[in-house]
């Protein structure tokens, strides 16, 4: 709600009125003809009706904020009365704040809540000048110190909420930012078109669409809007860049499974899909419906509606048949459409299994389960789900399965399938997986129907997947394309009003004209609130706004005298400042609060330097909180992601260390996943293991083999701490007997270490693309100084330490 400032001026007659608006400036003054009091030669004398019924245009619909505000609405209130109008009914339409009472919140114990005093104790400034005693009571000179004092008074309440344009980077669909319509209006509806069409289509034909545009413009915030507006009906599946080139279907899999156990609304996304595949069949023209299906029905809406035991309470006989009826029902209609297939029956039956579950633990080992991991034994008991045998292609088994869910949206509504992230793929030890990737695309588009995929890409990297793929891939995923252009200044400054509709602060208030200009001139939309952020803290916090030269290294002992000095010269600036108002306060010894003075020199007193924050360590220490918050959310953790991941670390560091990839082979024995970092004549074999069951028994025996084999090498095996315990009694004396080799070792990948392994991977993958305006190379040199990062890179995997 916009708001103006008055101030009134007699007692107890009205002598002089005063309006300052939410920018500060005056907008009216005038003086009452009847109650002049030595104002005959003044401009703006006016009767006073003239003078109230000015004032309620001016202050319709708009917060009327005053200085001791009861001292104002008393003489209102008896010149109103003086004049024939009903003040009761209008002070019922008039909104008043009190910049006394809210300065006793916001600055406790003071001597004073005068305006003569919080302006000099606040040291505020009109026309850069400090407030003077001789010319106080005077509307307009009282009511344009109010508005900086309430200015003030908003600035210190900002303190207590959060910056609104740090997360400024959409990482996800699933995630919730302010957002501005009107920004890709256009190009948001050819999403929509898109999903449309592919609905009124009988033949139910997915189409794809390329979305292009240069970093930071809002290729993911438009699928966030999609999400935003989408979720409520449709199945929205947001897919990274993978890692593996023998694994990209399985990725692309397991990154879809991780997206369909997201909550929309008030169920997990696979929920949502069963339930409508189950209302749509029971209402097919040809089938008889029965009782049963209206009270499954019934039960489901209750379900959809937050009660999670609509159906019966976890594993009673009631809800067990319920979801086994649900689950016969949904195979009947399959396999009158389509073929059983390898996976098909055993996946639907794996995602009825989720749905029945309402506990955690259950429902992450059925979500294993589907992503075709071996169980334990007793894990697969516990779900009712046959074991998964070890000769099951991942491959073959993760297209059936998306098959699988695009053959069931078919009764619900169009699968959106999100391909972002993808810049990494253009690297050149990437290739094979690009190539990989462009054919699982293909094998999407041929065996998955009703769905709209959507590859979020830079031009440059548009052109080269042009030049790579087969026009049979490019034809399909660009049937539609939707090119984002950098938004006008007026776009962005909308924008930012939208980042900034909780506060209870305008734009033009917190930020000066000079600092919109330099917000608004910077290109793209995230280096705009990127850089508003920076104000804001300036403005709210009173952090210095960084030196954007500054390297994103650590300072050497030069730089940091270099950053002392200029330190001493603020020290300097604010002594002679302070010495000035001491010269004053001995002149007027009223004019100046001593004890401001002392908090000002504070700072300084303490002889502490505040050295900025740089880039990466600010991206870091953000990103852990994000990790650390979504740690224990359920994921897919696999031997090939984890092994892509780090091969991506390695070929980064590659800028800034000299050693060679390569691989061990035994035989045609199956080895876990792994690399060898070899520098020199030093080898250092790394491997991950996350599988389970008689498949990890296998390949670690076959690892241990390697480690004998390979005395002069260095090998480590690791597990995620939270995939299943190594429980089968082979098992056990397998890990044990490699934990007694004198070159091996197994690493159970704690919290810390998976956290530390993820910042580094998306710190390269962030600047890869171009999330980040930070240089690779020096990024990493700085990284790997650092101390916390040194020891875990050096130490964990191996990496030769650079020199210091």
């Amino acid at each position: 709600m916009d708001f103006v400032i008055l101030d009134t001026e007699g007692k107890p007659n009205l002598t002089e009125l005063a309006i300052v608006n939410s920018q500060g400036v005056v907008i009216y003054e005038g003086f009452c003809d009847g109650n002049s009091h030595g104002f005959q030669n003044v401009l703006n004398i006016k009767s006073l009706k003239t003078l109230l019924t000015e004032f309620l245009t001016i202050v319709e619909d708009k917060k009327i904020i005053c200085h001791y505000a009861e001292h104002d609405i008393d003489i209102l209130k008896r010149s109103f009365g003086q004049v024939g109008l009903p003040w009761q009914d209008l002070k019922q339409k008039l909104q008043f704040d009190c910049t006394w009472l809210l300065a006793k919140d916001c600055f406790s114990n003071l001597e004073s809540y005068s305006l003569e005093y919080l302006s000099k104790y606040l040291n505020l400034r009109a026309n850069n000048q400090y407030f003077l005693p001789n010319m106080a009571h005077t509307a307009s000179y009282d009511a344009t110190f109010t508005y900086h004092l309430y200015k003030k008074i908003m600035l210190e309440s900002l303190k207590k909420q959060p910056n609104p344009f740090t997360s400024s980077r959409v990482d996800t669909p699933f995630q919730h930012h302010p957002d501005y319509a009107d920004t890709y209006h256009r190009e948001f509806q050819i999403l929509q078109t898109a999903l449309n069409n592919i609905k009124l289509d009988s033949n139910h034909q997915s189409k794809g669409v390329v979305v292009i545009g240069e970093p930071g413009t809002g290729k993911t915030h438009l699928m966030m809007r999609l999400a935003n507006e989408r979720l409520s009906s449709n199945r929205l599946l947001f897919i990274r860049q993978p890692n593996d080139a023998k694994s990209v279907l399985y990725h692309i899999y397991s990154r879809i499974l991780e997206s369909l156990v997201e909550k929309a609304v008030n169920l997990p996304q696979l929920d949502s899909l069963m339930i409508n595949t189950f209302r749509k069949i029971v209402s097919l023209p040809d089938r008889k419906f029965q009782q049963k299906d209206i009270d499954i029905l019934n039960a489901l809406y209750d379900l959809e509606d937050n009660s999670i035991n609509a159906l019966g309470k976890e594993n009673t006989q009631r809800r067990r048949e319920y979801w086994q009826y649900i689950e016969k029902t949904i195979n009947e209609w399959w396999m009158s459409n389509y073929a059983a297939g390898s996976f098909a029956l055993s996946i639907i039956k794996g995602m009825v299994k989720y749905c029945s579950y309402t506990d955690y633990k259950y429902r992450n080992i059925t979500t294993r389960w589907l992503a075709g991991n071996v169980l334990t034994d007793e894990e697969a008991e516990t779900v009712g789900l046959p074991n998964w045998g070890e000769e099951i292609s991942k491959e073959a088994f993760s297209l059936e399965a998306i098959s699988v869910l695009g053959k069931l949206s078919t009764l619900d509504e169009p699968l959106i399938i999100i391909f972002d992230q993808l810049e990494g793929l253009g690297l050149s030890h990437n290739q094979e997986i690009l190539l990989n990737f462009g054919e699982a695309v293909k094998e999407i588009f041929t065996h998955v129907p009703n769905s709209l995929i959507i590859l979020n890409l830079f031009p440059d990297r548009w052109e080269k997947f042009q030049t790579t793929f087969d026009q049979s891939i490019i034809g399909r995923v660009s049937q539609y394309q939707v090119s984002l252009r950098q938004p006008t200044e007026t776009e962005v400054k909308s924008i930012l009003k939208v980042k900034m509709q909780t506060l209870d602060i305008t734009l033009e208030q917190l930020f000066s004209s000079e600092d919109l200009d330099d917000i608004l001139a910077k290109k793209p939309i995230r280096a705009a609130l990127n850089h508003a952020a920076k104000y804001y803290d300036f403005r709210v916090n009173g952090i210095p706004l960084p030196d954007e030269r500054k390297p994103i290294r650590e300072l050497d002992n030069n730089e940091k005298i270099e950053q002392q000095l200029k330190f001493l010269q603020q020290q300097q600036q604010t002594s002679i400042e302070v010495l000035i108002q001491l010269m004053q306060s001995i002149q007027t010894p009223i004019s100046v609060d001593l004890s401001h003075l002392q908090e000002k020199l504070a700072t300084y007193l303490s002889g502490e330097t505040t050295i900025p924050t740089n880039p990466v360590i600010e991206y870091l220490n953000e990103h852990r909180i994000e990790l650390e918050q979504k740690y224990h959310n359920p994921s897919i953790i696999s031997d090939g992601d984890d092994i892509g991941k780090l091969r991506n670390i390695a070929e980064a560091l590659t800028h800034i260390q000299s050693f060679k990839l390569t691989q061990y082979r035994l035989g045609k024995k199956v080895l876990p996943e792994h690399i060898v970092i070899e520098k020199g004549n030093k080898y250092h074999v790394i491997a991950f293991l996350e599988i389970s069951g008689t498949p990890f028994t296998s390949r670690i025996s076959n690892f241990n083999e390697l480690v004998i084999n390979n005395p002069q090498s260095k090998f480590d095996l690791i597990r995620d701490e939270r995939q299943p315990d190594v429980t089968g009694k082979v098992g056990k004396e397998r890990i044990q007997q490699l934990e007694n080799s004198a070159n091996g070792n197994f690493v159970l990948f704690n919290k810390e270490d998976r956290i530390l392994f993820d910042l580094i991977y998306d710190l390269i993958i962030s600047i890869y693309n171009k999330d980040l305006d930070i240089d690779l190379e020096s990024a990493l040199a700085f990284v790997t100084t650092h101390q916390e990062w040194y020891h875990w890179i050096f130490t964990k995997f191996g990496f030769t330490p650079p020199k210091k």
